[in-house]
Parts: C-alpha cells; sequence; structure tokens
C-alpha cells in the first residue's frame, strides 16, 4: 500500500494547484493523509480525485473541514496504527504537541504539520512524521512531502524534496 504523505497545503493563498511533483506522486498513491491546513474544501476535493483521502484540521481550516475531519484521528492502514494531528496549540514545540495527542502505546506512528519542518524521528515505541509542506517551505530549503509504504506490516518512510 503506497501512502501520499502531506500537510500545510495552504491552498490557493501559497499555490493555486498541486505542484507538478507532488501530483505526479498521488497519481501512484492508493490512500492520502493530510495533517491539515488545507484551506478549503476545494483542495479536499482536489486531492479527493486522486485516491481516498484522510486527514485532521488545522489551525488555518474552517468549520467545514473541521467538521468533516476532526481535530486529533486514529486510522489503521496495512496494519499500522496512525495517530494524526497539525501540531497548532499552545505549550511547548509542535513535535511535543504532537507526542501529547496520543497515549503511550495507542499509536505505531504519529503524523503532524503545522511547523512546515520535515521531520522523521522515533520517540520510544513511535515514529514521528511531519512530511513538511509542498507549497510553503517557509525557512525550509526546499518543499517537501512525504511518501509511506506499508507491505506485510512494516512502514517503510521517505520524504520528497524539491
Amino acid at each position: 500500500m503506497r501512502i501520499v504523505v502531506v500537510s500545510d497545503t495552504h491552498m490557493p493563498h501559497s499555490a493555486k494547484t498541486i505542484p507538478a511533483k507532488l501530483r505526479k506522486a498521488l497519481e501512484s498513491a492508493d490512500f492520502i493523509l493530510h495533517a491539515g491546513d488545507w484551506c478549503t474544501m476545494g483542495v479536499v476535493r482536489e486531492f479527493e480525485s486522486y485516491a481516498p483521502v484522510d486527514g485532521v484540521a488545522g489551525n488555518n481550516d474552517g468549520w467545514e473541514i473541521a467538521e468533516r475531519f476532526g481535530l486529533r484521528k486514529k486510522i489503521e492502514l496495512g496494519g499500522i496504527r496512525i495517530g494524526i494531528v497539525h501540531g497548532h496549540g499552545y505549550g511547548g514545540t509542535t513535535e511535543s504537541r504532537a507526542l501529547r495527542a496520543f497515549r503511550s502505546g495507542e499509536v505505531d506512528v504519529i503524523l503532524f504539520g503545522h511547523s512546515h519542518v520535515p521531520l522523521v524521528r522515533r520517540e520510544g515505541d513511535v515514529l514521528l512524521f511531519n512530511p513538511g509542506s509542498p507549497t510553503a517551505r517557509r525557512k525550509q530549503p526546499r518543499h517537501s512531502f512525504g511518501i509511506w509504504d506499508i507491505e506485510g506490516g512494516r512502514l517503510r518512510t521517505k520524504h520528497v524534496y524539491f
């Protein structure tokens, strides 16, 4: 199973369309996960034209996105327990807020965004993954998103930079 992992698209403010590199990856996606800051339902529909989509709302998303996706969730794909949260809020860093959103042992991997900083790091038994942003790199040298491959209950992750 191939999952394209994205966050912080901020469309149409940061980009009018999905960048070409991301569009090409979406063509081979079995599933798409988005960690918030889509910004419009039009963006949700655009991603849905490629593959089934799930995710959460971020601090720049309106009520319609928040109502549809919620602010925090757990899903299972290919035997991997995934926690998804945007990571905004008060107290600590984006990474520490993402970790606090789920109890120990509750998930295998936490997908989060908000900081626009790509990250893959293990914290105990949990893998933390931030795909960065494909449209709003802020202080990062490149735009990015993630690709996860799940086979036989094993998760392989990578960032795609452009």
